[in-house]
This record gives C-alpha cells, sequence and structure tokens, in this order.
C-alpha cells in the first residue's frame, strides 16, 4: 500500500509539472519573449470602420475635385466671416488667384468661381464678382442677393472662397454667345483675367447672374 501511494504521488507531480510547462509555451514566443498574442495585436493596427469610412471620403473627394466648400483636410486653411473683418485688408488680384470650373451639366448652366488667397497673409474679399464676359455686353453681370453673407469673407494664407454663376437655363433655343475668357474684378482689389473651363462656355446676357463671394456653396441661398 506504501508502494503504490508513492507511484500516484509521482504520476501527480509529473501531471503537474506538463501543465505548467504547456502555459508557460502559450505565453512565449520562440526566443523565449512573452507575447500579448495576436488579437490584442490586431486590435492596435487595424483601423476603426469610422476613420477607415472617412479616409475613403477624403480620397474620393480629392480625385474628383469637387466644390463642395467642406470637403477640405485635416489643417487645411480654410475662409471665414466675422468680426475679424474689420482690421483685416481688402484682397487684390495681387495676392488672390482667381479661376473657373463647371458646376454639374451638361448642359453646363452654372460655373464656379474660385478666388484662393495666395498669398503670405489674411485678406477679405467683400461684394461679389464683377463679370463681365462680352464686349457687347459692358455691364456687370447682376448679383442674387439671397446668396450674400452677413460680414465679408476673410480668407487666411491658402484659403479659397467661391461664388456661384449662372450662365443660362440649358435651353436649345436660348440666344447664348460663346465665351473663351472673361474678366472678374475684385471690389476695391483691381481686375484679372480668366479662362472659361473646358476651352468654353455659352452665356446668355437674358439669364446670367452671380452669387456673392462665400466661405463655401451653401445649399439654398446659393440655387439660382
Amino acid at each position: 500500500m506504501r508502494k503504490l501511494r508513492t507511484r500516484t504521488t509521482g504520476l501527480a507531480a509529473v501531471t503537474t509539472a506538463v501543465l505548467a510547462l504547456s502555459l508557460t509555451a502559450c505565453g512565449e514566443d520562440s526566443s523565449g519573449v512573452k507575447s500579448s498574442g495576436p488579437a490584442a495585436g490586431s486590435a492596435a493596427s487595424a483601423p476603426s470602420s469610422a476613420q477607415a469610412e472617412q479616409n475613403t471620403d477624403t480620397a474620393k473627394g480629392a480625385a474628383n475635385g469637387k466644390h463642395t466648400g467642406t470637403a477640405r483636410g485635416a489643417g487645411a486653411a480654410k475662409a471665414t466671416t466675422g468680426p475679424a473683418a474689420a482690421n483685416t485688408p481688402v484682397c487684390t488680384t495681387k495676392n488672390v488667384a482667381i479661376s473657373a470650373a463647371h458646376q454639374g451639366g451638361p448642359p453646363y448652366t452654372h460655373i464656379v468661381l474660385t478666388a484662393k488667397n495666395t498669398s503670405g497673409h489674411s485678406c477679405k474679399l467683400t461684394g461679389f464678382p464683377e463679370i463681365e464676359f462680352l464686349e457687347s455686353h459692358r455691364e456687370n453681370v447682376p448679383p442674387v442677393a439671397k446668396s450674400k453673407p452677413a460680414t465679408p469673407v476673410v480668407l487666411t494664407a491658402g484659403a479659397p472662397a467661391y461664388a456661384l454663376v449662372k450662365l443660362s437655363d440649358g435651353g436649345r433655343t436660348e440666344n447664348t454667345e460663346p465665351v473663351t475668357a472673361f474678366s472678374v474684378t475684385l471690389q476695391g482689389g483691381g481686375m484679372a483675367a480668366v479662362k472659361a473651363p473646358g476651352g468654353g462656355i455659352a452665356v446668355d446676357p437674358a439669364k446670367w447672374a452671380t452669387g456673392y463671394w462665400t466661405p463655401e456653396l451653401r445649399n439654398g441661398a446659393d440655387d439660382f
């Protein structure tokens, strides 16, 4: 009986040692360094679904080149409105670059003017772009009052502002005229020549109109 008890005790000790070695192996890699396991590593490296969706939307917006006014990366310069405009100098064509792009279409009934601050300091855009499309019509394209912001637009260095411009109603029977380039005058800041997008646009003097300079295109206020 004493020998049998001794053998049983020895077997239990061996079993305990095997289990201890197995648990130790689970917590160490081949070099003997403890690991937190594959689940913890995956959670640390994989982005959240919300972050992945945001990264995808940002990439799509940059690829499409859309004028949304809100589609800017983190840290991008942004135009603003507010009390800061009071002490800010007026933007001129010497420190603001103006370009034009189609908005929607075809038919291309609207374009968007972009005024980007290319200087190293802030400036403000007041009023609306004074546009002359045709030499036969020397008057400026009339503004749409509802698109006027409460205060002038302040452009920090590198920031853009936008103005929506209506060209026509897009009808086949409209009395339109071709335009390949036109002039834009900044109120208090000089005149610039701007190339028409796509090599040329068709404008109807009876239908054209322009919005005011705004930090971004706004649904409703800039729909005309």
